[in-house]
């Protein structure tokens, strides 16, 4: 078989995965954006508290963390059962956990991106406008939502990378079944196991390797193009 010539299971994966990281990407980034704001405009006890909750992903092996939302939001969980008896929702071993462990595991990338954006926003200029009649809300949005798009940009592109790449929080939680859960990664790992697996992993790794750089590659031009605007 040709190492470029991707079989039907292969594909499935690659879709689920850009799926995935789709949907991760858009469930946090509103919230990801008022959190960034948040920690990088106010002051209040447990600002620090907060700030290391957020960045937990990032030093927590992904199993833990994976482990600790199928104890919450298994259909057994704190969370998970009272979901699943009055509203019928099931996150545990379906697509839906996925995207909710990739989006836990990109969070804080997504965070630091931005909130590094809204720091470089000029508290002069909020003002300026807030002089001019301008509330807050109006403020925000037209001029530091605009002041922050490079950042924005930025961590969207960073937390839809690292959610293609996401592998031990989302086997913890929702497995590895095909068509559901089995994403790139998952699909990379499963072929690792079987006979004769050699080729497709190697073709999954190469693919995994050259979506990862066209994201990276994506975020660094789109992230010049906004700032040149911005100057100029």
């Amino acid at each position: 078989m040709d190492l470029f010539d991707l079989t039907p299971v292969e594909i499935e994966a690659l879709r689920l995965s850009l799926w995935v990281s789709g949907w991760a990407v858009a469930a946090s980034l509103p919230l990801g954006i008022l959190t960034a704001w948040i920690l990088a405009r106010l002051r209040f006890p447990g600002k620090n508290l907060l700030d290391g909750l957020i960045h937990l992903p990032l030093v927590l092996p992904p199993v833990v963390t994976g482990y600790l939302l199928l104890v919450m939001l298994g259909r057994n969980g704190t969370i998970g059962a009272p979901l699943h008896k009055y509203l019928g929702i099931v996150l545990a071993f379906n697509w839906k956990g996925a995207v909710l462990a990739a989006a836990v595991m990109s969070f804080p990338l997504l965070v630091r991106a931005v909130r590094l954006s809204v720091e470089s926003v000029d508290p002069g200029l909020e003002a300026a406008a807030r002089t001019l009649g301008a509330g807050p809300v109006g403020v925000f949005i037209t001029v530091t939502l605009p002041l922050m798009a490079p950042g924005i940009i930025t961590g969207i592109i960073l937390a839809f990378a690292r959610s293609l790449g996401e592998f031990g929080a989302t086997i913890t939680f929702v497995s590895n079944i095909r068509g559901q859960t089995q994403t790139l990664p998952l699909a990379l790992y499963t072929l690792t196991q079987v006979p004769d697996g050699e080729t497709g992993a190697m073709r999954l790794c190469i693919l995994s390797v050259l979506v990862a750089m066209a994201a990276l590659i994506c975020a660094e031009i789109l992230a010049r193009r906004f700032a040149a605007r911005i100057q100029g």
